[in-house]
């Protein structure tokens, strides 16, 4: 195999920032007993971890999973996969390259975001409940593990800082996502070596 290309989710395959909006929102709405709007959302939410979200807010309590996960089902229904991203799976599968998928998200909730001819073009999927979540290197290492690839002949790409700091303890390279929901700045401080300003060029420039 000739190296990997592993990626993040939310940002990077799909086009999911409403939805993740939503989700806060309609959770917050039903856990609070009042309307919130997304644009009652702080500012950068789609960002931030959502106990901070909900906290200011107002709510503290434990976040009710059942209740987390009927919001993000019917949210995630407005998320799209990016059009770039059934080319860019083939391509790397046609030229030997590994590739993976490196996410925050359970498993049940990737289905919910990626259609069945999507999945079937990811050679290994690891999800929350595989490995501690980044910016810890475990699911990272884990993927390429089960590809057989040296981190040295990975990259990463990711829209997220966390995934930056997970490539590096990793030794995997990181591309940042400039489409994704942080800014390009952001990512190149948190040590992106290169950060991608549109979702095509994945096709010509993700390959290790």
């Amino acid at each position: 195999m000739k190296g990997a290309v592993l990626f993040d989710l939310d940002g990077v395959l799909v086009d999911s920032r409403h939805a993740q909006l939503a989700t806060l929102a309609g959770f917050a709405t039903s856990a609070l007993g009042r309307r919130i709007a997304i644009a009652n959302l702080p500012s950068e939410a789609a960002t931030t971890p959502r106990e901070q979200v909900l906290a200011e807010l107002g709510y503290a309590g434990a976040i009710n999973q059942d209740g987390w996960d009927a919001a993000t089902a019917t949210a995630t229904l407005t998320a799209k996969v990016f059009p770039f991203v059934a080319e860019a799976l083939s391509a790397l599968r046609a030229a030997g390259v590994g590739t993976g998928l490196v996410t925050l998200r359970s498993r049940q909730r990737v289905g919910w975001l990626l259609p069945p001819a999507v999945l079937d073009l990811i050679d290994v999927v690891v999800c929350y409940e595989d490995a501690a979540p980044k910016p810890a290197p475990d699911g990272l290492l884990l993927a390429l593990d089960k590809l057989g690839v040296a981190p040295a002949s990975a990259v990463i790409v990711g829209d997220m800082e966390s995934d930056m700091h997970a490539a590096r303890a990793a030794g995997v390279t990181p591309i940042g996502a400039g489409w994704g929901f942080s800014s390009p700045a952001a990512l190149t401080r948190a040590g992106a070596t290169v950060v991608l300003p549109r979702a095509d060029d994945l096709v010509t420039r993700s390959c290790p």
